[in-house]
């Protein structure tokens, strides 16, 4: 006899929530196994590549590489310049987040803004990164600028291109709506444009992390 009304429902419920158990976590163990997999790959290259050259100072194997991590993650003058570098990538980050979400805002907002910032931004996001250490080192001197505006400058151009194409992909309807019940353009800004374009924001972050990482210098 098929239940019915409410003990229908929460036979339903609770086979979509068995469902959605079974679905995660099958996705879940398949991540973990493509994971485990790609270590497993990269091990396994790393070991070839020891053996063919043959020299720990070249390419020592990964069994030496481990046994010589702990001691290597416990020496003082490591930890302090990691925490340099760290420090270095997060101010780079900082400012990058800062620079380029605004003006994504403002060019994927404004067609005259997008128009007038747009050539600067394509020509100057082509020069390579290297070409600017010279420049970085007469205008910052030694130190930690240098490295934070290599660190800013490779991270905001991801950022200010995912904050346009958030911007740009909000439908259009959203807008219509919100302006026939009243709604200003603060409003609009903070309850539509910023909640529907956090996901690329977020997106054009992750690459500019990526991104400092490999600026350090």
């Amino acid at each position: 006899m098929e239940p019915s009304g409410d003990k229908a429902r929460f036979y339903n419920s609770r086979n979509v929530r068995l469902m959605r158990e079974r679905i995660i976590g099958g996705h879940f163990q398949k991540q973990l196994l493509y994971r485990l997999a790609t270590i497993a790959a990269v091990f396994v290259v790393w070991q070839l590549a020891a053996n063919h050259y043959n020299s720990e100072f070249m390419m020592p194997s990964p069994l030496k590489t481990m046994l010589a991590f702990p001691s290597v993650v416990s020496d003082p003058e490591v930890l302090n310049n990691l925490l340099i570098t760290l420090k270095r990538v997060l101010t780079g980050f900082v400012y990058a987040m800062l620079l380029g979400v605004p003006l994504g805002f403002l060019m994927g907002y404004s067609r005259a803004a997008l128009h007038f910032f747009d050539p600067l931004i394509d020509s100057l996001r082509q020069v390579p990164i290297m070409a600017w250490v010279p420049l970085t080192i007469v205008w910052f001197g030694l130190g930690d600028g240098p490295t934070i505006f290599l660190i800013t400058f490779a991270g905001v151009f991801p950022v200010i291109m995912n904050t346009i194409a958030g911007v740009q992909n909000i439908s259009k309807d959203y807008y219509n709506a919100a302006r026939s019940m009243g709604a200003g353009p603060w409003s609009i800004f903070s309850r539509i444009i910023v909640p529907a374009s956090l996901p690329d924001i977020l997106i054009g972050g992750r690459v500019a992390i990526g991104l400092g990482w490999m600026s350090v210098i």
